[in-house]
């Protein structure tokens, strides 16, 4: 699968996975100055790049690094970004940081990462009623410990 990369910004980095069986490859911050990201505070952090798919049947989800994430309170907002295939803007990654100290991104920073995924397109239609299951309409931890 060939990815379409094109920089639009100075010393923007493409995406790059960190070994051959990575599942994904890693997002870089393209910033002209440091950032920093206050408790509670949200930003948007430009990666400098768009992207194209050389498959409409595929999207790329922007997920959030593991090690940010435990070692420094570093999400991303709404928990993943889904980029379209339709979509030819810039890749902004919106972190919230979570801890209770000032985290500071640096340009060239690995900030998220970009998995790719099967699109399944789906046709809806309504229906008067579900086929029964073993779970049935049973919600939040209704299937063991909450």
């Amino acid at each position: 699968m060939k990815i379409r990369v094109k920089k639009l910004r100075e010393g923007a980095r493409l995406p790059c996975s960190q070994t051959e069986l990575s599942a994904a490859a890693d997002l870089y911050a393209c910033l002209e100055a440091p950032l920093t990201v206050y408790p509670s505070q949200r930003a948007k952090i430009p990666t400098g790049i768009a992207i194209e798919y050389e498959d409409e049947n595929v999207a790329a989800v922007i997920c959030s690094r593991s090690g940010l994430s435990a070692k420094h309170g570093i999400s991303l907002t709404n928990g993943i970004g889904l980029i379209d295939p339709d979509y030819r803007g810039e890749l902004l990654v919106s972190v919230v940081n979570l801890s209770d100290v000032p985290y500071t991104f640096s340009d060239g920073d690995r900030i998220a990462q970009l998995l790719l995924l099967p699109i399944v397109r789906a046709e809806f239609e309504e229906a008067e009623s579900l086929g029964q299951t073993e779970r049935g309409e049973g919600g939040f931890g209704s299937t063991g410990r909450a």
